[in-house]
């Protein structure tokens, strides 16, 4: 079974916002974040896991993760496709880097017959989270 991995869509303002930055950045070249340890499980990782974006405090969709390499000043490159892909938004609070997630807490990706709008607004879904509703 693939990890994954979280992290929090910096300044993102939305789904669509954080789309939009990720092919401006692959029109300039490779997509990748910078992150100052190699994962000690990046083998794990590597070609088969993804990077999940929170959003407003939900998992709102993934880029999958191509492979790690170096960056400058002897950082770690996490090099992603640029393509992102909807998934069921999960309530996750935001952290700082990113962490693990194991494939069976990932939520699945969306069906090709639902949008981004067919789901609960993000605060009803974090007070509704908050009461073990969902």
């Amino acid at each position: 079974m693939p990890l994954h991995m979280t992290k929090v869509a910096f300044a993102a303002t939305g789904v669509d916002h954080l789309a939009e930055r990720l092919l401006l950045r692959a029109e300039a070249g490779p997509v990748f974040l910078t992150t100052r340890y190699l994962p000690k499980r990046h083998e794990e990782i590597a070609g088969q896991g993804s990077l999940f974006w929170i959003i407003k405090h939900q998992l709102i969709a993934r880029s999958p993760i191509l492979h790690f390499g170096d960056a400058e000043g002897g950082r770690v490159a996490i090099h992603i496709d640029p393509k992102l892909i909807l998934t069921q938004a999960r309530p996750k609070r935001a952290h700082q880097g990113w962490r693990y997630l194991e494939d069976a807490d990932a939520p699945a990706d969306l069906d090709g017959d639902m949008v981004v709008g067919d789901q609960m607004p993000a605060a009803l879904m974090g007070k509704l989270a908050g009461l073990g509703l969902i």
